[in-house]
């Protein structure tokens, strides 16, 4: 009989990417295996996981509203509603694991499967653990990290160093610069910027890109420019008639972006950072300070501890993110160097070893 998995969270493309990522490896090692992803309903795995080819249920979930106090009148219903959704799924599906990428859903699903003695995996993306994480890993059979000392946040013998898992199409992408520099439609020759604030774009990048896009240009430079949906149509106004600017709120051939770009402006989320020391790419990270914890800017930290990467804080982004990228694209040296010191923390088959620690739960 084939052996069935739950793969829960979702939210923002960190944590669906490698989710998907999880499930093709799985399947690779093993095509009998069924795969049901439970996301939350609204949030963008209710798109991007069927386009993968894998279905999913949706939770009536939603986290607490911090800016909108009004807005979260209705939030103890929608949880109670989605343990009970979570509840019918568990029992008709009857999975033989239930793994957990973080994001709204997990929760619940995690939760019930260790209520009923279901073998659980976590997979934990970050340098700094999240709350529903550290509570679920208690009870969890394995916990796969991608960042050493994570033993302040779980329990050691639970714990396996695995790396993030990066897409196939970027991990194992054999596009050219020219072909990626003829995809956006840039000039061979120029360096090329390629500015990525995370699948929904990130303001202060934004912002600053926006208030030195001249000097950025008069610098002899080209650029990609990933906005998200809300800054979209400034990014194109401000655009509109410029050589040598792409813009648009989502890229989906990331590779493409990859091996056109000399230099990355990045948010500091942990799928990025494994994208890019993979693609071995000199990065100016400007982490979301708003994240749990601060802990995009522990996970760009980490990299810049070991002169892998440059930071800036958001707060400053606006005014220091350009002139530094100015700098970095003259310096040869400096780009090489980063370049060298990000490879070495690359790990290509996290997708593997995560979905290796599963499959062994389910002898």
């Amino acid at each position: 009989m084939s052996k069935r998995i739950i793969i829960a969270g979702g939210g923002t493309g960190g944590h669906i990417f490698p989710a998907i990522a999880i499930a093709n490896a799985l399947k690779k090692k093993d095509r009998s295996i069924e795969i049901l992803f439970v996301g939350a309903k609204d949030k963008m795995e209710m798109e991007k996981v069927p386009q993968a080819g894998y279905k999913i249920i949706g939770l009536d979930i939603a986290g607490f509203n911090r800016s909108s106090l009004i807005k979260n009148i209705g939030l103890p219903f929608k949880i109670i509603r989605s343990y009970f959704q979570a509840r019918k799924i568990m029992s008709e599906f009857k999975p033989d694991a239930v793994v957990g990428v973080g994001g709204y859903a997990s929760f619940p699903m995690l939760q019930l499967a260790q209520q009923r003695n279901v073998p659980t995996v976590i997979q934990e993306q970050n340098s700094f653990a999240g709350k529903t994480n550290m509570i679920l890993g208690k009870s969890a059979d394995k916990i796969c990290v991608a960042y050493e000392d994570m033993e302040k946040f779980f329990p050691k013998e639970k714990i396996v160093i695995t790396g993030n898992p990066v897409r196939a199409a970027i991990s194992q992408t054999t596009v050219s610069k020219s072909e990626g520099l003829r995809f956006f439609q840039l000039a061979e020759g120029k360096k090329t910027v390629f500015v990525v604030g995370g699948s929904l774009g990130a303001k202060a990048i934004n912002e600053a890109v926006d208030a030195h896009l001249d000097e950025l240009l008069n610098a002899g430079l080209q650029l990609i420019w990933q906005t998200g949906k809300p800054y979209l149509a400034k990014a194109r106004d401000r655009a509109a008639g410029k050589p040598g600017i792409w813009v648009n709120d989502f890229i989906t051939k990331m590779e493409d972006a990859y091996a056109a770009a000399d230099i990355v402006i990045s948010r500091a989320g942990a799928i990025a950072i494994a994208e890019l020391c993979v693609m071995q790419k000199p990065t100016l990270f400007v982490p979301f300070p708003y994240a749990a914890e601060d802990h995009q800017t522990v996970n760009a930290m980490s990299l810049v501890n070991k002169n892998a990467a440059l930071i800036v804080k958001d707060s400053e982004a606006k005014d220091k993110v350009i002139p530094m990228i100015i700098e970095l694209a003259k310096d040869e040296t400096k780009q090489n160097e980063l370049k060298k010191n990000i490879s070495q923390l690359a790990k290509k088959n996290a997708d593997e070893r995560i979905a290796e620690e599963i499959l062994s739960l389910l002898k």
